[in-house]
């Protein structure tokens, strides 16, 4: 498989390609990459459920790495963050964020996620001329609201911003290494500010905890902190991207929820199956041989489990290229599956419920403002969002 970030047609649509390859075989080759060794990627839903919640998979890449020669010099609390670690390491680690996004710690939220929703859409055009509803609402509102549970001072969050969306650059490994030390080193500077001048954020609170725990290290709090702020608003940002461009590609489904703002709820499920803010789930290896879909992995082999491509298996959703909002999509894997499945998970729903209800009773009659197959989507193969998204409200 060569690499999809060169093919914008791959990049606008991929799920023709997955479609493919999982006809062919759940589980495919890849050619050497990360290590010098071959690969595979997941495609089939089955298979992909199974990968993700296998324990002989693991995430630990500083094991995997140990001792290879790499010109990638990725900051360490970027590169060895919680998601790539395994149990116990990972299970103490997850404790500790877990709380802050329970569904009474989200419910909390609500209001300032309404505010900040409404203050963005306040500044939005009047009718009749266009907007970038990424620019305008889908970037800034996550942005506004992890930097808040965080601590982050309001005149540091465009720097996030920017630190977060080039550590997703496909293709330039020098932007994306930079960027990592950069928001690595904000982030460090900000703990030692809250430890001298403490407050009651989720920083403070990891502060904390992580100081009454001998075994999670300063790096490790540093870590927790980079994978909130980035994790915490780059997947929810191409999310509500998607789930607008899903609706709007689907005349019934989205007069069906803007007659009944009441079941955007409902319908989250299925705009997050339909087209997953991750295409690609972080980077697993063999520990042990492994024999999944039908294909004997060695031990050591690099496995990528494609999200995307699994929830529009049709040997899970029928019609799966079909937006359809009565279809029950709740065992999507668009936050993951297993140990590792999305702990923000109730902040992003959250989130997008309350973005697409106010968009779609302020601007009633919004609308695409450039045909659909002229949109610019991110060159990445991790995550799968839109540059921009252009509408007429």
């Amino acid at each position: 498989m060569t690499d999809p970030t060169k093919d914008p047609r791959f990049l606008r649509d991929p799920y023709p390609t997955y479609a493919a390859m999982r006809s062919d075989c759940p589980v495919q080759p890849l050619p050497a990459g990360s290590g010098g060794r071959p690969g595979y990627l997941v495609t089939g839903y089955a298979e992909a459920r199974e990968a993700l919640a296998d324990p002989r998979l693991s995430k630990d890449t500083a094991r995997f790495f140990a001792g290879a020669e790499s010109r990638r010099r990725p900051h360490p609390a970027v590169a060895h963050t919680m998601l790539a670690s395994d149990p116990p390491h990972h299970t103490r680690l997850r404790r500790l964020v877990a709380r802050a996004f329970t569904t009474g710690s989200v419910e909390r939220l609500r209001p300032f996620i309404t505010r900040t929703t409404d203050r963005l859409l306040d500044q939005w055009p009047t009718e009749g001329r266009p907007v970038d509803f990424v620019a305008g609402l889908a970037a800034p509102l996550p942005v506004a609201v992890i930097c808040e549970l965080l601590g982050v001072p309001q005149a540091e969050r465009p720097d996030v911003q920017r630190w977060s969306a080039r550590l997703f650059a496909a293709g330039d490994p020098a932007v994306v290494d930079t960027a990592s030390h950069a928001v690595a080193a904000y982030t460090a500077g900000l703990v030692a500010r809250r430890r001298q001048d403490p407050g009651d954020s989720l920083l403070d609170q990891l502060i904390t905890a992580c100081d009454a725990d001998d075994d999670v290290s300063e790096q490790d709090l540093v870590s927790l902190a980079v994978l909130l702020l980035v994790a915490g608003h780059e997947t929810t940002t191409n999310a509500l991207g998607n789930a607008l461009l899903a609706l709007l590609t689907a005349p019934g489904e989205l007069d069906r929820v803007r007659r009944n703002p009441q079941d955007v709820p409902a319908a989250l499920d299925e705009l997050l199956r339909y087209d997953s803010a991750v295409s690609t789930a972080t980077f697993r290896f063999t520990t042990e041989p492994v024999t999944l879909g039908g294909a004997d992995l060695p031990a050591g082999a690099p496995v990528l489990v494609a999200l995307g491509a699994a929830n529009r298996d049709p040997a899970r959703f029928p019609a799966p290229d079909r937006l359809d909002l009565d279809r029950t999509a709740t065992a999507h894997l668009a936050f993951g599956h297993g140990i590792h499945r999305c702990v923000g998970a109730p902040l992003a729903k959250a989130e997008l419920e309350i973005a697409l209800r106010a968009v779609l009773a302020r601007f009633p009659g919004i609308s695409l403002a450039v045909p659909a197959d002229r949109l610019e989507w991110r060159r990445t193969r991790l995550v799968r969002g839109l540059e921009s998204l252009p509408v007429m409200v």
